[in-house]
């Protein structure tokens, strides 16, 4: 019998919409494969399986009675990552601050998932409020490389990423701060997406950063990940940074982009994120990809963005800010953890207590920078300027963008890290988000596609494809084509 969890979300959502296969077994597969790999991996936090088994049942009967399939994903099982509410799971955002905490309402993420008929796996592992970059942050401990078990596999979204390429799960979710869906991909061998800014709903998505958070959709393939944006993407009223604006069918870029034509596409590769510093292995896994755009009729030429230079300076500056506004609720009072409160202890004492107890250490450090950078004095001095950078950038993408279609970078400057290599060193772990963080800071489209393997160990890759505000099917197209020509990985 075919290895139900070998195959692509696609191959499953035919099998099962053309009752070759049950939802339920499909989804029992993966919840097999959980329980026999994630102790090796720790991808998941929570696994829902008997909730998985209800949804799954229901798109059965469905089917069984005759009726359409709610999506074109109906019925394929999907990982979630746990910063996305949900009323039958807990939300812990990887925080001992959430340890064990249901919400009372679902994301609006969350819903279109069930909605669509896609049976919830379980909650993802993740760095502890999205703030990290390779998933070794979480207060649960760290997710492992399914490549190489040694080593990282990205983040914040690591645990999303790893169930992918672990085959414990054919779809995820992630969320995309600074780079935080397209690391992971690039470090896993698999696909992610950050949408556009204000194109899938934030609500219910606990906030890192209010004006860079993106939810994603990520997939082992291009054309899976298309089908799930076209899941999640669309206007939201109850989400005010959400833009009511027609989206694209991803589903039918994808399907254009893999004939294989890019005759006409316009492709500019970035100077500023094209350095002799990068890893060898990084860059000429992305020239031969360069190569493989050309070949594909597309033209290439060369685009200076000089602004790009500062986003790591700007986005460490306006991201913690944002950090210190967003987790000054989670004080103990209301809901979350509690610590010192003894009857000794007055409220503010109790906060205190309870915030040094309930964050981790990178939490805390981006808390007590954006604290600082707000404060009187210093607002215009530090988080001023930055906005006045972040302009800046936007304003490099809206010159590039009237030259070219699609932009191209690597997605990372080095293959994944070993574990613990870069913990006690925050800025040399920010610094694997330098090609990432521009596309945040101006709100536009990002995709990541694997690119290869670095001839120095051997480990995945990726190809960053960045696009203008609601333009993310081109994306669509430019990774199909390119994922066509390119071949398996290995």
């Amino acid at each position: 019998m075919t290895d139900l969890t070998a195959l692509d979300a696609s191959e499953l959502a035919g099998r099962i919409h053309a009752r070759e296969v049950s939802a339920v077994e499909v989804t029992q597969a993966h919840l097999d494969r959980i329980d026999q790999v994630d102790g090796e991996y720790h991808a998941f936090l929570h696994v829902s399986g008997a909730n998985a088994l209800v949804a799954a049942k229901e798109v059965d009967d469905a089917l069984s009675a005759g009726e359409s399939p709610a999506s074109a994903l109906a019925g394929v099982p999907l990982a979630l990552k746990d910063v996305f509410t949900t009323t039958d799971m807990p939300t812990t955002c990887a925080s001992k601050m959430l340890e064990g905490w249901i919400s009372p309402y679902d994301a609006a993420v969350t819903s279109k998932l069930r909605s669509a008929g896609i049976p919830l796996l379980g909650k993802t592992n993740m760095d502890e409020f999205a703030m990290g970059s390779s998933t070794e942050n979480s207060a649960y401990g760290p997710t492992k490389n399914p490549w190489d078990t040694t080593r990282i596999p990205g983040g914040s979204g690591g645990g999303s990423a790893a169930a992918l390429a672990s085959r414990q799960a054919p779809l995820a979710i992630g969320t995309d701060t600074g780079g935080s869906i397209r690391q992971p991909a690039a470090l896993t061998g698999t696909v992610g997406t950050k949408p556009t800014y204000g194109s899938v709903s934030r609500y219910g998505l606990i906030a890192c950063a209010s004006s860079l958070d993106q939810g994603g959709p990520c997939g082992r393939t291009v054309l899976d990940t298309a089908l799930l944006h076209d899941v999640i993407a669309g206007h939201d009223p109850r989400d005010s940074t959400s833009v009511d604006v027609e989206v694209a069918s991803m589903v039918a870029a994808a399907r254009a982009g893999a004939n294989g034509d890019l005759t006409g596409v316009r492709v500019g590769i970035v100077k500023e994120l094209h350095s002799d510093s990068y890893q060898p292995g990084v860059i000429s896994s992305f020239d031969a990809a360069v190569a493989t755009l050309t070949s594909l009729g597309a033209e290439v030429v060369e685009v200076s963005c000089p602004n790009f230079v500062h986003a790591l300076a700007a986005y460490y500056l306006i991201l913690p800010s944002e950090v210190s506004s967003n987790l000054a609720r989670f004080d103990g009072m209301r809901y979350g953890a509690r610590a010192g409160d003894d009857g000794t202890h007055s409220a503010d004492q109790v906060m205190a207590i309870t915030r040094a107890k309930g964050f981790g250490a990178e939490v805390k450090r981006r808390i007590m920078i954006g604290t600082y950078a707000l404060s009187a004095g210093y607002y215009d001095e530090y988080y001023g300027q930055a906005l006045k950078v972040r302009t800046l950038i936007a304003r490099d993408f809206d010159r590039a963008y009237e030259q070219v279609d699609v932009l191209v970078s690597p997605t990372t400057p080095t293959t994944a890290f070993p574990l613990g290599d870069k913990v006690d060193d925050p800025i040399a772990m920010y610094l694997n988000d330098l090609c990432t963080l521009p596309t945040n800071l101006a709100g536009h489209c990002a995709m990541s596609v694997p690119s290869g393997l670095a001839s120095e160990d051997a480990l995945p890759v990726g190809l960053q494809i960045m696009a203008p505000a609601f333009a993310d099917d081109r994306l669509y197209r430019v990774g199909a084509a390119y994922e066509s020509a390119r071949g398996p990985l290995r």
